[in-house]
C-alpha cells in the first residue's frame, strides 16, 4: 500500500483482527454484486469505501423517483441513467482507489457463469427469487461464497451460504426453487427506507468479514430483523439432502438462467 491508501484506510489498519495483511487482502479482492437499488446501494458504496479493490456491479434497470426514497447511491441527477451506472460514479467519487465495472445488463445464463466464476464473493441484491435462485446455482457451481439479503415491509433477513465449504447449505435449501411462495416486491407492498440500508449494511459486513477471513460469519444462520418491534432473529440452516441444487446425488442442471 502506498501512503495515501495507509491514511485511507488507517482505521480498518488500527483493528487488530485486520491490519495492515486484511486491508490488502480487500485491495486484491473482487466482489460481485447483483443488484444496484436499495440493498445493492449501501452494499455498494460500504464495499467502495472499504477498498475493495474490484466491485463488478450488475443491474438493468434505470433510477426513478419513486427509487430514492431509499436507494441512497443514486439521487435527483440520477434520473433516467442505469442504476449500475449511478452507483459507479458515486463509488469511484467516494473512493477512486479502486476499480469499478458496471454492466447495464441483466446477468444471466453464460453471462452470470462467468461473472460468478471471477468473483471472490458474491452478494445477491436483487428483488426476485428467479433471480436469486440463479445466482445461487452459479454459486453452488463454481463454489463462491454467496451472501444474501432482502427486504420488504417492515422485515429483512440476510445469510451466507458459503459455498466453498461442502456441509453448507446453499438458498435453494432454505427457500426451493420450486415452492409456491408469492413474490414479494416493495413496489406492491411498500418498504421501510432505513430498512434496506440496516440489511444492506449488514450484508456489506458480511462480504468483508469473508474476504479477510476475519470473524465469524453468518455462515448456516439466517438473521431476521422486525423493524417495527426492533426485535432480531437468529436461525441455525442445515443442508437439505434432497436440494436438487447443492446435493451431489440429486443435482438438476445447474444452467445458470434468470428464467429458474
Amino acid at each position: 500500500m502506498n501512503d495515501t491508501q495507509l491514511l485511507r484506510y488507517s482505521r480498518h489498519i488500527l483493528l487488530d483482527q485486520i491490519g495492515i495483511a486484511g486491508q490488502e487482502k480487500l485491495l486484491d479482492s473482487h466482489a460481485l454484486i447483483i443488484g444496484a437499488g436499495g440493498l445493492g446501494s449501501p452494499v455498494a458504496l460500504y464495499l467502495a469505501v472499504a477498498g475493495v479493490g474490484h466491485i463488478t456491479l450488475a443491474d438493468d434497470d434505470a433510477v426513478e423517483l419513486t427509487n430514492l426514497q431509499r436507494q441512497i447511491a443514486h439521487d435527483m441527477a440520477s434520473l433516467g441513467v442505469n442504476k449500475a451506472q449511478s452507483a459507479a460514479q458515486r463509488m469511484l467519487a467516494m473512493n477512486p482507489d479502486i476499480q469499478v465495472t458496471a454492466s447495464n445488463l441483466r446477468l444471466q445464463g453464460d453471462a452470470l457463469d462467468a461473472a460468478v466464476a471471477l468473483a471472490d464473493v458474491v452478494l445477491d441484491c436483487s428483488d426476485n427469487f428467479p433471480t436469486r435462485h440463479a445466482v445461487n446455482r452459479a454459486c453452488v457451481r463454481h463454489g463462491k461464497p454467496l451472501v444474501s439479503g432482502a427486504a420488504v415491509r417492515f422485515d429483512g433477513q440476510i445469510a451466507v451460504f458459503d459455498l466453498r465449504e461442502q456441509s453448507a447449505p446453499c438458498y435453494a435449501c432454505l427457500f426451493p426453487e420450486h415452492a409456491s411462495d408469492a413474490e414479494m416486491r416493495c413496489a406492491e407492498f411498500g418498504v421501510f427506507a432505513p430498512l434496506v440500508g440496516v440489511v444492506g449494511s449488514l450484508q456489506a459486513m458480511e462480504a468483508l468479514k469473508l474476504l479477510m477471513g476475519v470473524g465469524e460469519s453468518l455462515s448456516g444462520r439466517l438473521l431476521l430483523h422486525e423493524a417495527l418491534t426492533g426485535n432480531w432473529r437468529s436461525l441455525r440452516l442445515k443442508k437439505d439432502p434432497g436440494c436438487e441444487v447443492c446435493n451431489r446425488d440429486k443435482r438438476i442442471n445447474l444452467k445458470t438462467s434468470v428464467d429458474g
